[in-house]
């Protein structure tokens, strides 16, 4: 019996045109994992400091706080037991609102960000109003008392211009790589599997401190420990920064 293979070049250019595609991406990702790009900028590009990737044992934990003020007492409690000093990204509004417990956040060795002052997408405004923003943002935590150079953009959006506004002020933007999604709340173990599953030496880790989040606490009780355990240290941006050379993630 006499076989034969048919060859369709239509399909062989479909699968080629794969191959290549998968061999392009994987050695993108190898790249992308070997390389170290300076702090805060790409090639001359502005970028977002997204982990230390010379830290083998230094990692930040961050929080996002917009509105509310209960849950961050809670929150505060877990730093303070566990000697865990943070790093948290308030907004102009919230900080003229809640003076006394940025005052305390303060008091408890926990560094302060910006995340701009009325916390509206920066991508969705004008360049003139994301400056104005950050102008009101700038001047609010001055007269407070808080020289705030580090930023994180409003819902963590941001764009070349943007970066580039921003690093033209005097702000050096700061990303995550560990984000658990707590505000959305999907139970105490999942944030904590999450967490301690990812992070390791370097990381920035992102959670919340508005009211939304109702697990974030109890995570953290579970996290910090074990965190630890692992020969992790807590520490600030302005440390993670000092301690090394870190990556800063390129404008997409």
């Amino acid at each position: 019996m006499n076989v034969f293979f048919v060859f369709k070049f239509k399909q062989w250019k479909k699968w080629f045109m794969i191959i290549v595609l998968a061999l392009f991406t994987a050695i993108f990702i190898w790249v992308e994992t070997k390389s170290s790009f300076s702090v805060f900028s790409s090639r001359d590009d502005p970028g977002a400091l997204l982990k230390n990737s010379k830290s083998e044992k230094q990692l930040a934990l961050t929080f996002n706080i917009s509105w509310g003020q209960e849950k961050i007492y809670d929150i505060l409690d877990v730093l303070k037991k566990n000697d865990v000093q943070a790093t948290f990204f308030v907004s102009g509004e919230w900080a003229v609102r809640h003076p006394d417990i940025l005052e305390e956040i303060n008091e408890g060795n926990h560094e302060i960000g910006s995340l701009g002052y009325e916390y509206k997408s920066y991508v969705k405004q004008e360049l003139s109003e994301v400056r104005k923003d950050l102008q009101n943002a700038r001047n609010t935590f001055s007269k407070l008392g808080y020289n705030t150079q580090w930023l994180r953009p409003p819902s963590g959006h941001f764009n070349e211009e943007v970066l580039k506004a921003a690093e033209n002020m005097g702000y050096k933007v700061v990303h995550w790589s560990i984000h658990p999604e707590d505000w959305k709340n999907p139970g105490t173990e999942k944030i904590v599997k999450r967490v301690l599953e990812e992070t390791s030496g370097g990381d920035i880790i992102l959670m919340h401190a508005s009211d939304a989040v109702k697990q974030t606490d109890k995570a953290l009780t579970k996290i910090l420990p074990a965190l630890k355990k692992k020969g992790l240290e807590f520490v600030t941006i302005s440390e993670l920064v000092s301690s090394g050379k870190a990556e800063s993630e390129p404008v997409k």
